[in-house]
């Protein structure tokens, strides 16, 4: 598969860790918004290093959108799902319906019966 190759490009930025935990993340906010704080607190492990870095990059590809409120102490950042990225969540729930439809079973998921899960 070559370099400029559009699913090679998508995979590559869309298959880093982190990120489409991130994605889910943001689409269980309300109008899917969170703030970095929510973001770091669902996000058991991840570091706010790579939690930046990962939004910075989401944000750079069009998935997410950082609006920042210094008016506020402290400045509140909060991120939101773009139409893109909302898109790409479209994708994640057709990669759960197949692997519910072929009984692929995990772990449980934020203490939830995936198959009852939100998204």
């Amino acid at each position: 598969m070559q370099d400029g190759c559009t699913v090679n490009r998508t995979v590559q930025y869309v298959a880093r860790k982190w990120t489409l935990l991130i994605l889910l993340e943001l689409y269980k906010g309300v109008n899917h918004t969170r703030r970095f704080s929510e973001l770091k607190a669902c996000l058991s492990g991840i570091t706010q290093k790579v939690l930046s870095a990962r939004l910075k990059e989401l944000e750079r590809e069009g998935l997410v959108e950082n609006r920042v409120d210094a008016t506020t102490r402290p400045v509140k950042s909060e991120y939101t799902l773009t139409d893109s990225g909302l898109e790409i969540i479209e994708i994640v729930k057709a990669m759960k319906r197949w692997a519910l439809r072929w009984k692929i079973t995990n772990i449980e998921c934020s203490c939830q019966d995936c198959s009852q899960c939100v998204l």
